[in-house]
């Protein structure tokens, strides 16, 4: 048992290797991406649900395809388990879908930006469940990096929430029905982050077939919330593909590489170096945005660029070091 902790956290301890660094890049660039690219190409009318379902299929494919590539299929004939396969996956792909279901429930009680301020607490989580599952230390100046990059996404936040109403609701209803499910769903972000991090890491699952299998989870998971939503009710009248062009085509395909590129980035660099990609994305977007809108980014982001820049520079640089007693 005692072996197999330095190597859960190896790839991770050291710096980022080229190939790391590639994934991280793409991810960020992505998740910039992203928002622009569904705005411009997702019409009002398409039901949520039937997005969602597409991009999990979409995932499903891309995934087999990579493993077709790289002949990890004919193993699975072999290996794979049915145990396994929801220890490793179904945990945190149902951890996932009941945080989506915690962050809607606060997304219509919170005003944008109190619900993305607290949203950005999952970074610190994250670290801790990593910690806790795969006694993944971090030095004092990792800590100090993590601080500056909270501030850097409260920072984000307010920039993104400035401009939008505020909620004027019942304190109590906000208490119980904002704050605590938007918090409790970080608390489980974090959980399920580290425990992707633990399966592909320490249980040596591929980072592929934990996105088709909880891709599934999910999409079933999905499906029956579907019988009571207004998803559900809406689709029954309209049809699945209401609302559908073929241009819809395009945020949901890149959505689903970046479901691949963070199931590669967490099993590879950790949930907690995905926190800084999430964060520096937040960058992204609000460049892509002056480039193509014409929208200049707000004092906040200026301020937000050097933490960023100088959070990612930290933590990189100071790793933790196991002392000798320790080894």
């Amino acid at each position: 048992m005692v072996a197999t902790k330095p190597n859960a956290s190896t790839p991770i301890k050291g710096k980022m290797s080229p190939r790391v660094w590639f994934y991280s890049i793409l991810l960020t660039l992505q998740y910039g991406a992203q928002p622009l690219i569904s705005k411009r190409f997702t019409r009002r009318e398409v039901i949520v649900t039937s997005s969602v379902l597409i991009c999990e299929i979409a995932k499903v494919v891309c995934a087999i395809i990579l493993m077709a590539k790289d002949g990890s299929i004919k193993r699975l004939a072999k290996e794979w388990t049915l145990m396994d396969s929801l220890t490793a996956s179904g945990l945190p792909a149902a951890i996932y879908a009941l945080q989506n279901s915690l962050l809607q429930i606060s997304y219509r009680n919170l005003d944008s930006l109190t619900f993305s301020m607290l949203n950005q607490t999952k970074i610190f989580f994250t670290a801790l469940f990593t910690y806790i599952i795969l006694r993944q230390r971090q030095s004092i100046q990792q800590i100090g990096a993590l601080f500056l990059l909270i501030m850097a996404a409260v920072l984000l936040s307010i920039g993104e929430g400035s401009s939008k109403a505020s909620s004027t609701g019942d304190p109590e209803q906000i208490l119980f029905y904002g704050i605590v499910p938007v918090l409790v769903a970080s608390v489980l972000s974090g959980l399920a982050s580290a425990l992707c991090q633990w399966a592909s890491q320490v249980k040596k699952h591929s980072s592929y077939l934990m996105t088709v299998e909880m891709s599934i989870v999910g999409s079933l998971c999905l499906l029956a919330s579907t019988s009571k939503s207004p998803d559900g009710e809406a689709i029954t009248r309209h049809g699945f593909f209401y609302g559908w062009t073929p241009l819809t085509l395009i945020p949901v395909v890149a959505n689903a590489v970046g479901g691949i590129l963070v199931g590669l980035v967490t099993s590879l660099a950790g949930g907690v170096r995905k926190g800084f990609v999430i964060v520096s994305a937040l960058l992204v977007t609000a460049m892509l945005q002056f480039l193509l809108e014409g929208k200049p980014p707000s004092v906040y982001c200026l301020v937000a660029l050097p933490l960023v820049i100088s959070s990612i520079s930290i933590y990189q640089k100071y790793p933790y070091k196991v002392k000798k007693k320790e080894a």
